[in-house]
């Protein structure tokens, strides 16, 4: 073994070559590396005769079709597809004046070149020898890089009668994948990718005592080393590096490398992320240099649940390697952490638009987020590209089981996934294994890729509709890419930064000023002030009022969302015209109800765009912690500055959207509350439920029961059969719309007469309690 890792340095012009052996095995040979050129629709070396020809066993020869006699049909179908293409006269003619012997000798290329060509596997059980020195003794399970991981893929591959091995299920199927076999990658190959400095450290790993390497592996990130690391690592590489040359070269299919220790998060100079070398960037940039003709362009897929911060770094600036990786990102939290994996990240130089990120935002991506992503963004790149190989970063860790990815892609998913990019590069195609630590997820995720690889088509999919934060990934990533691939629609705007130069204003600000003089103009409504720093600025305007908001009258307090802005967009510039774009405030209907009832209002409309809070011209994402919290902290200043001081006799409280947490708030925070609220009215739709407590005010819960209507959209998730409808979210009503503005509309004359027959109950409770007080009174004085 020790011979075999120093024996690896072998120079370039003795590279391992790959040819069909005749018994199921791609056997070795050591020849100069060539260029390939094609023959009958095969890779044939140009200076090598017919007979050594590495296609020469699957598929027949020049002197085959002169020699042997042609079948029947192909015969029929041949002289059929002559017919069609010539009129009965010139058929005529050109029989009369040909002979058949032409036809006959005439060379043919092969009918069906590619199909004849058979699957590879690359797998070596020296890539286990790399696990644990030092493994707790305390806990069942094993770290999630398991040695087994490359064996369970290999004897599920053996079971489904793929591989011609001792321990494979019989009968095989006709066409068993052939075996490529591994070998060490040279320090050459490997510092194409890593400095040589890094290339050492991971070969002295092999001298070093247990004591040492335990010490060594605290001071990385998520990696172990023992004596057999750098063996298996360089074993890792070299496998990958063989079975893309064997594709690339045409002596195979398509093919999958079960290999490990897994490498897209190996970085120039450091590994990590259980990564020791980059194996998948290793083999692109080996096939670049032996195959410059026909392997110019490359793409990488990486569908691993990490994104592969590894790959992208070794081309970040190759504009002959698009690198694409779907991904968990949350905001930069997740493995491995930072920034680099967002969809910003488009490469620099010559490479910049050649590296697309899709950064899921959470955890729990399923088959149809995936398949979303692979149609609206992969796919259409990829065809734009139009690779000369396609490489699949293949780790199985966003696959259902897996603690670590937490994700739930299928393997009828991933096989779909791995059918459409068969359609790439003349079907070149290579899957290198990466993560993924479920032993049973990676066993049938990989055996369903495999089973596509050899012509079974995927499974039928069950589901289908991505989920909205899938959909906003991948339609953010279009737009932002759009710039670079002419294939993505619609297209961005093309300033990343919207200059204040062009006097441009956000239009939530112009849309509030603009309500701000309508409500003037109708109801004499006015501005309060906000006199707190963190949230004056933001709310400046937003809090809207009637002249008698602080009268004996009933008051109408609304909390809402902004306005709905409805538009079509240009289908090609992505621009909003104004002829093509309404404002629905349905709101307003709601408001002039209460003044004509003269009835107090007080409107407070809770932007999404946070001014002092939330900063720049470019595009925002809503950051909906802080305009909760900025909502809470303006709902308690309203009530404590404005209406808990009036003289209002009935106070209703109306909250609309995300800012009815606002509410919600005041409810669980102020005692006295009770006493002066009359009733609460709130619309939910895609915003969660929020709960009052009884911890600060004893019988909230049973208060807010009976003194509340909560209409919630038709298709929200309190609706399930399994969800238990608690009293503490109010008196759920079941709306059977879906948005705001329709749950509105649809329930306005509902609000309107349940805020009056409260109004009036409670009227006429008060002079029932003033009639008994005059009552007892009298009693008295009768008694004196």
């Amino acid at each position: 073994m020790e011979q075999g890792v120093h024996g690896m340095g072998m120079p370039e012009a003795t590279r391992t070559s790959v040819e069909y052996s005749g018994q199921g095995t791609l056997a070795t040979r050591d020849t100069p590396s060539y260029d390939i050129a094609m023959v009958n629709g095969h890779a044939k070396p140009p200076s090598a005769s017919t007979q050594d020809w590495v296609g020469q066993a699957p598929v027949p020869s020049f002197a085959q079709f002169q020699q042997n006699p042609r079948d029947t049909s192909v015969l029929a179908n041949d002289v059929a597809s002559q017919l069609s293409l010539m009129s009965a006269t010139e058929y005529t003619d050109t029989a009369s004046d040909s002979s058949g012997d032409e036809l006959a000798t005439q060379p043919r290329p092969h009918p069906l070149p590619f199909s004849t060509l058979r699957t590879g596997l690359c797998y070596d059980v020296r890539m286990r020898y790399h696990c644990e020195l030092d493994p707790p003794k305390e806990r069942i399970d094993y770290h999630p890089e398991d040695p087994r991981r490359i064996f369970h893929i290999f004897r599920e591959l053996c079971e489904a009668g793929l591989v011609d091995d001792p321990i494979s299920t019989r009968p095989l199927v006709d066409k068993p994948l052939m075996r490529i076999p591994a070998r060490h990658a040279t320090v050459e190959e490997i510092c194409l990718v890593h400095t040589r400095g890094h290339c050492n450290f991971i070969e002295q790993t092999k001298n070093r005592e247990d004591d040492e390497l335990l010490t060594l592996e605290k001071h990385f990130d998520s990696v172990y080393f023992n004596q057999l690391t750098w063996q298996s690592a360089m074993l890792s590489a070299g496998g990958a590096i063989e079975t893309c040359r064997a594709v690339a070269s045409r002596q195979l299919k398509n093919a999958i490398a079960v290999i490990r220790p897994p490498g897209h998060h190996a970085e120039e100079n450091r590994p990590m992320g259980f990564c020791m070398f980059d194996n998948v960037a290793i083999a692109a940039k080996v096939c670049q240099i032996d195959y410059r003709e026909t392997c110019r362009k490359i793409l990488i897929v990486d569908w691993d649940v990490h994104h592969g911060n590894g790959i992208q770094q070794a081309f970040y600036s190759d504009p002959n390697v698009l690198y694409i990786s779907l991904h968990v990102h949350e905001d930069g939290r997740f493995y491995p952490a930072g920034p680099y994996g967002d969809h910003f990240h488009c490469g620099t130089g010559a490479g910049e638009g050649k590296n697309i990120n899709v950064p899921w935002p959470t955890k729990g991506m399923g088959d149809a987020d995936y398949m979303f992503g692979f149609q609206h963004v992969v796919m259409p790149v990829a065809y734009d590209f139009d690779p000369d190989l396609v490489i699949i970063a293949a780790g199985f860790d966003a696959a259902v089981g897996d603690q670590l990815g937490g994700c739930f892609v299928t393997p009828t998913c991933y096989a779909h996934m791995t059918h459409m990019l068969m359609s790439l590069a003349e079907g070149k195609l290579v899957v290198c294994l990466e993560g993924g630590y479920n032993l049973k997820s990676i066993s049938k995720s990989a055996l369903a890729v495999t089973r596509t690889l050899m012509g079974e088509p995927p499974d039928r999919m069950e589901e289908t509709a991505a989920t909205p934060s899938g959909v906003a990934t991948v339609q953010k990533v279009v737009m932002y890419q759009s710039r670079y691939w002419h294939c993505l629609y619609p297209k961005d705007n093309e300033r990343e930064v919207i200059s204040s130069d062009l006097g441009a204003e956000r239009m939530h600000d112009v849309i509030r000023a603009y309500q701000s003089k309508n409500l003037y103009d109708t109801h004499k409504m006015i501005s309060l002030f906000i006199f707190r720093e963190r949230i004056s600025k933001s709310f400046e305007n937003q809090v809207l009022a009637t002249t008698n908001y602080h009268s004996a009258l009933p008051l109408i307090v609304i909390f809402h969302d902004p306005p709905e802005v409805m538009g079509v967009p240009n289908p090609v510039t992505n621009k909003l015209e104004l002829h093509n774009t309404w404002l629905a405030d349905v709101l307003k209907n709601y408001i002039g109800w209460a003044v004509e009832q003269k009835f107090g209002v007080i409107d407070i409309n809770i932007p999404k765009y946070l001014t002092g809070i939330d900063e720049g011209n470019q595009y925002f994402e809503e950051n909906k912690l802080a305009r909760t919290a900025a909502t809470e902290e303006l709902a308690v200043y309203i009530w404590e500055n404005y209406i808990e001081c009036n003289e209002s006799t009935e106070i209703f409280l109306v909250g609309v959207g995300d800012a009815y947490h606002g509410i919600i708030h005041l409810l669980n925070n102020h005692e006295g509350l009770m006493d002066r609220v009359t009733g609460v009215i709130n619309f939910v739709a895609e915003n969660p439920l929020r709960p009052v407590n009884d911890q600060n005010v004893y019988y909230l819960s049973k208060w807010y029961y009976k003194s509340s209507l909560v209409f919630v959209a038709d298709n929200h998730l309190v609706w399930s059969p399994d969800r238990k409808k608690s009293k503490r979210f109010g008196a759920l009503v079941r709306s059977p719309k879906v948005g705001l503005n329709d749950m509105l509309m649809l329930h306005q004359t509902q609000v309107m007469m349940w805020i009056g027959e409260r109004v009036i109950r409670r009227r006429r409770r008060l002079r029932e309690e003033e009639a008994g007080a005059a009552t007892g009174m009298e009693l008295e004085v009768g008694e004196l």
